[in-house]
């Protein structure tokens, strides 16, 4: 055992177990091997690095305008803004609402995305200008801006209660979202019979809802079917858009009671009915 031990101990040392074969660092193949790693490598460290994706100002988070660079004051003014139900459609509007510097604005607006509607509505608005020479406010809430404005852009109708969802588009302030709101509101009240109906439409602002009356009129009152309050179901009294179910309870109550209406105006007997709201509600409602 001792010998054996002995005689590999001297071919350990003894022996040459050095590879004779010589590895050509130059080959094709090894340098096409590591271009492979090394592409792979530039896709990896591409992989990491943040991501700059296109955002819509408007919707700016406290952490994300941290990380743009925004002071809190900044952000903080346009939160203000965005309260108001206001939304800012270009960088220079941006600018002038949160008062940040040139150099911040010049970095992060390019990643600025307005909706595709307040793109068009710009590029129409700079044409406008151009041709015109004439300072529209964007920002101040001037009434002129929705009236000047809708001049280059054609609508199909001026009636409110006929116009289309493009058409209510045309106006200063109204993209995809509140045309739609116009549209579902108008079917639910079965057409405007006031023009002062515009101003319930969720979300529309104010100023906004001026622009709108500027440019479209009711001409004629909507014609309305109306229901008998003295047969009518509860389900079928609760589909007026100006009564709640509350509304609608006491005014069950009201016809058992009674036993018959004789004149709607007497639904104004009801305890805690809305008289302001009267008007509106006789839209839907007759007694027969």
């Amino acid at each position: 055992m001792v010998l054996i031990i002995v005689i590999l101990q001297v071919i350990y040392v003894f022996a040459d177990f050095s590879s004779a074969k010589i590895i050509d660092t130059n080959s094709v193949e090894l340098l096409a091997f590591q271009n492979r790693i090394d592409s792979l490598k530039k896709v990896e460290i591409e992989n990491r690095r943040p991501k700059n994706y296109p955002f819509n100002p408007n919707y700016i988070t406290d952490f994300k305008g941290y990380q743009l660079g925004m002071t809190i004051q900044e952000i903080d003014r346009l939160h203000k803004y965005r309260k108001q139900r206001r939304f800012v459609n270009s960088k220079k509007e941006f600018q002038v609402v949160t008062k940040v510097s040139d150099s911040l604005l010049n970095r992060i607006s390019p990643r600025f995305k307005f909706p595709d509607w307040v793109v068009k509505r710009n590029k129409l608005k700079e044409q406008y200008n151009s041709s015109t020479s004439s300072n529209i406010s964007t920002l101040n809430g001037i009434d002129s801006i929705g009236q000047s404005f809708s001049k280059i852009l054609e609508i199909s109708t001026d009636r409110l209660n006929q116009a289309t969802q493009q058409d209510f588009e045309t106006v200063s302030g109204v993209g995809e979202v509140i045309s739609e709101r116009i549209i579902k509101f108008r079917k639910k009240l079965q057409g405007f019979s006031y023009k002062s109906q515009v101003y319930e439409v969720w979300t529309l602002n104010r100023i906004t809802a001026n622009r709108i009356l500027k440019t479209f009129k009711i001409y004629k009152k909507p014609i309305i079917q109306k229901i008998n309050v003295n047969t009518a179901t509860f389900k079928e009294v609760l589909k007026n858009p100006y009564i709640d179910y509350e509304l609608c309870k006491n005014i069950f109550e009201y016809r058992d009671e009674v036993a018959e209406l004789q004149d709607i105006s007497e639904i104004k007997n009801i305890d805690s009915f809305p008289t302001d709201k009267y008007d509106r509600i006789v839209l839907y409602l007759e007694a027969k």
